[in-house]
């Protein structure tokens, strides 16, 4: 199966770089690359024009700043692969976990994957209190709507099968919260969870 990475990036100079060549060796070897660059100002654009375009399948500009759920819907639509994954471009995690990532949706035990970190017996990064607070309400909040279980509604690591994703309209330019509120309302089906940093 072919996996489509997309990674939003908006002024990711210090980043960009390292993270393309992570994911280039993450353990998944039929891996399209798709950078959605939204309108950067502080020289990304430039690197990927003259330096990363080149090392992945396609980098799209948006010509004027229109948020993250924007960035997605872009990346979203190009993706071509059988499963997609959204991948920051802060580093936060790691690409050596798409294999974890993706296995529910390769054994067919799932369409959405969404990762966690907090259900995990591995080393993980500190959160501060009152982030996991707030985050722990949310979370409760959206399974209260949903009726779905899930551990870290503010995750980074999600994986669809891409006709799920392509099926669902993301009207949400900037707030990640109510894409991710969008998402949950048509994973309904078949999600699973997996155990991240």
């Amino acid at each position: 199966m072919k996996l489509s990475v997309v990674i939003p990036c908006y002024n990711e100079i210090g980043t960009i770089g390292q993270v393309v060549k992570a994911v280039q060796a993450s353990p998944v070897t039929d891996c399209e690359i798709i950078i959605v660059d939204d309108c950067s100002t502080d020289g990304t654009q430039e690197l990927l024009r003259t330096k990363l375009e080149s090392q992945v399948n396609q980098v799209i500009y948006h010509s004027k700043n229109r948020g993250k759920g924007a960035a997605l819907r872009t990346g979203f639509t190009a993706a071509t692969g059988d499963i997609v994954i959204v991948q920051d471009a802060d580093l936060e995690y790691d690409p050596q976990e798409y294999p974890i990532m993706i296995r529910p949706i390769l054994h067919n035990k799932a369409d959405v994957v969404f990762g966690s970190r907090f259900q995990s017996g591995r080393p993980h990064r500190v959160v501060y209190y009152w982030h996991r607070i707030g985050n722990g309400f949310l979370t409760m909040l959206s399974n209260m709507f949903t009726n779905i279980n899930i551990t870290d509604m503010e995750t980074c690591y999600k994986a669809f099968r891409r006709e799920v994703i392509q099926s669902i309209k993301i009207e949400e330019n900037r707030s990640r919260a109510k894409w991710d509120h969008q998402t949950s309302d048509r994973r309904k089906r078949s999600t699973s969870q997996f155990n991240n940093k």
